[in-house]
């Protein structure tokens, strides 16, 4: 019957740089014009990468948009939590599990004065949204709720969705990125400082040393 079902896992690909894989199992009684959505609500510790993912584009079966615009410099303290929308797509006339994989990356966050090395960003499992021409079978999925969101990627219109209550329980995905040592803060930086003066100087004097009149 229709009974959607959703997993997340992460994969890691290193320190700053991980991959969201979603798959999601509609059922094999789902109607085969159903559209999902799936909308993520991103902590403001990772940000995805839009240009990185225009790179992509003929390599992933989905669509992305943005809820806002994502600067990839900013640290962790001076951003906020964002929203991705993401249209998979099937082939076929009965729709298969759906797979959607999001390279994220982990934003710079302040030091750490506490003697920890790793603080915790907490990964929101993703909304699932369901839509169809003829909605019953979808319908009998009780309980739902109809929300109103953007029909596709290109964003030129809204549609309305029904949010799909997943039966099961899925546990909260999180990951752990590197912080800076606090108290060696000033100790780097005035070591960095005097290092960086040292060399001016040096430089400054082999120009004037060897500066040709």
């Amino acid at each position: 019957g229709v009974k959607p079902s959703l997993s997340v896992e992460l994969s890691n690909k290193g320190f700053h740089r991980l991959e969201v894989v979603t798959t999601v199992e509609l059922g094999s009684e789902t109607p085969g014009d159903v559209r999902a959505l799936l909308v993520y609500t991103w902590p403001r510790g990772v940000y995805v990468d839009p240009y990185q993912l225009a790179f992509l584009s003929d390599l992933r079966g989905w669509q992305m948009l943005f809820n806002t615009t994502i600067d990839l410099e900013e640290p962790a303290h001076r951003t906020s939590a964002f929203l991705t929308y993401v249209y998979p797509s099937h082939n076929g006339p009965t729709p298969g599990p759906l797979t959607v994989t999001i390279p994220i990356h982990g934003r710079y966050h302040k030091p750490a004065f506490d003697g920890k090395s790793f603080t915790p960003v907490h990964i929101e499992l993703p909304e699932l949204l369901l839509w169809t021409k003829k909605c019953t079978p979808i319908q009998r999925l009780e309980p739902h709720t109809l929300l109103d969101a953007p029909c596709n990627a290109s964003n030129t219109s809204i549609c309305s969705w029904i949010k799909i209550q997943l039966s099961h329980k899925v546990c909260t995905t999180f990951l752990h990125l590197p912080v800076g040592d606090g108290p060696t803060v000033t100790l780097v930086c005035t070591g960095t400082l005097l290092v960086t003066v040292i060399c001016c100087a040096v430089l400054c004097h082999s120009i004037l040393k060897h500066q040709i009149t």
